[in-house]
């Protein structure tokens, strides 16, 4: 069996561990330190509705328990690109560098280019629920 073919598997739930870790300490972040009125104030200060903070956090704890775990991780990593687009977008200002002032957009963008990686190379080894394959007939969830 070529290398590839064992280690492949394993690099991709490095991966996707690294994304789910990421996407559960903002989440955190936004939960403990800015606090979820802190974090919807914020958000009404640039315009966007303060009222998302609460399900914004809720989707980026849900879906980096989802990674972390491998519930269909292929479709969970792409689902939360527009968090991060919004992110990218609110980060525009400040420049490139996400060391700059107010952080740049830097690491936004290598975030959506992340989660657009881990749907092309797949789960990894470990995964409690593998994405279904693309194209396969779609089946019930056990109850």
């Amino acid at each position: 069996m070529p290398a590839n073919d064992v280690t492949a598997p394993i690099g991709a739930l490095v991966f996707r561990l690294a994304l789910g870790a990421m996407w559960l300490s903002h989440a955190l972040m936004k939960v403990v330190v800015f606090t979820i009125p802190g974090f919807a104030a914020w958000l009404d200060g640039l315009g966007l509705p303060g009222f998302m903070a609460g399900p914004v956090v809720v989707l980026e704890i849900v879906g980096g328990i989802a990674l972390v775990l491998g519930v269909w991780p292929r479709l969970v990593a792409p689902a939360l690109i527009p968090i991060l687009a919004v992110a990218l977008w609110t980060h525009l200002p400040n420049g490139w560098l996400f060391t700059n002032t107010g952080g740049g957009w830097e690491y936004p963008a290598y975030l959506i280019i992340a989660s657009i990686a881990q749907a092309l190379i797949g789960d990894g080894a470990l995964a409690l629920r593998p994405t279904p394959p693309f194209g396969a007939p779609h089946r019930a969830l056990p109850v």
